[in-house]
């Protein structure tokens, strides 16, 4: 493994990140692992970004709870993980997810590519703007349909290549419910959720990430891996932590051959990254009404979505770099020729 580095580390190569269990980059065939760590405007990330290769693609892994699990979902900073994503250049986000079936044809083990959300969160910052610059994005179809598709061709190869996964079910779609947690769900609650929200699975982290991700330009998609049946099932046993556990650590080498099979489908993608132009026309702010510090601290968000403003902020800064050392360089001159005077009258 290689040395911690305190840079960005910002590559023109195509990155790609994955999120989920501190486990994930360590599956075979990922070479040049090193430790990148970040710090962003909105705090630090989880942990350290594990940065390794898998063929020519860089794959940017990170923990969102941190190494052995040490933030709640309330807890976690969302906007820290997507924006040290966005800084070290990743243009396409996979996230594993472990979540509860809502539904009976969704059994323990099966993979939902989820499309939509219900959020029912409390407690989390999902948006990098406020603070004197307003932003609506749409987020009608909240995950990239594009990188759902080659999630979904993927886990077909993975079913094709490798005989212990020939059974693999897969769901094309799914609505995913995204309570605060940390506490599991109620009967009552895992009741509504799947009769009246008409949910398919549930689960506590994906919500954020989504929304911030469309801010970012960053195409999301989620993999979510069935679990459990929450507690609606009266013939199983209700969820715990043992058995979240177990069910996952069974399906980690699934999700690590989908995300191996999914990286060249990425590579071989024609044309502008899927969310690219996501955020056009969504920032309702006058730029010459934006604070100067919100220009520094989302600029590499904004360099992108308003570029002809930012490099106008630029210029600008520049330019007041310069009047304040003229100012400065006048100041000590100013202050030499005083002190060369008092110095010729009484001594």
């Amino acid at each position: 493994m290689g040395q911690s580095q305190s840079t960005d580390d910002v590559s023109t190569c195509l990155r790609v990140g994955v999120l989920g269990g501190s486990g994930l980059y360590k599956m075979p065939g990922v070479t040049n692992v090193r430790e990148v760590k970040l710090t962003t405007p909105f705090g630090d990330p989880s942990d350290k970004y594990m940065i390794g290769k898998i063929g020519d693609v860089e794959v940017v892994f990170l923990p969102r709870h941190g190494a052995g699990h040490r933030y709640s979902p309330s807890e976690v900073n969302y906007r820290a993980n997507i924006f040290g994503f966005k800084k070290l250049g990743v243009r396409w986000i996979i996230a594993v997810s472990a979540v509860g079936s809502l539904q009976e044809e969704i059994d323990k083990g099966d993979i939902v590519l989820v499309n939509q959300f219900i959020d029912k969160t409390r407690f989390r910052k999902d948006t990098f703007f406020g603070d004197g610059i307003v932003a609506h994005v749409p987020f009608s179809e909240p995950t990239c349909s594009v990188l759902r598709d080659y999630l979904l061709q993927s886990t077909k190869v993975v079913a094709d290549k490798h005989p212990k996964y020939k059974d693999m079910r897969v769901h094309e779609t799914g609505t995913y419910i995204n309570m605060e947690g940390p506490a599991f769900s109620t009967f009552a609650e895992s009741q509504l959720h799947r009769t009246y929200y008409k949910g398919n699975v549930i689960g506590m982290t994906a919500v954020p990430e989504a929304k911030l991700c469309r801010e970012a330009e960053i195409s999301y998609a989620v993999l979510a891996m069935a679990t459990d049946y929450d507690c609606w099932k009266q013939d199983e046993e209700p969820v715990t932590v043992d058995v979240v556990i177990a069910t996952v650590q069974a399906n980690v080498l699934k999700a690590q051959e989908v995300i191996k099979e999914c990286i060249p489908l990425i590579q071989a993608h024609q044309g502008n990254p899927p969310q690219q132009g996501a955020m056009a026309g969504a920032i309702m702010t006058n730029a010459s009404l934006i604070p100067s510090h919100r220009f520094r601290a989302l600029a590499p968000i904004l360099s992108e979505i308003m570029p002809t403003d930012f490099k106008k902020f630029v210029l600008q800064e520049k330019s007041k770099k310069t009047l304040d050392t003229t100012k400065l360089t006048v100041a000590v001159g100013i202050g030499a020729y005083v002190t060369y005077i008092l110095v010729k009258k009484y001594l």
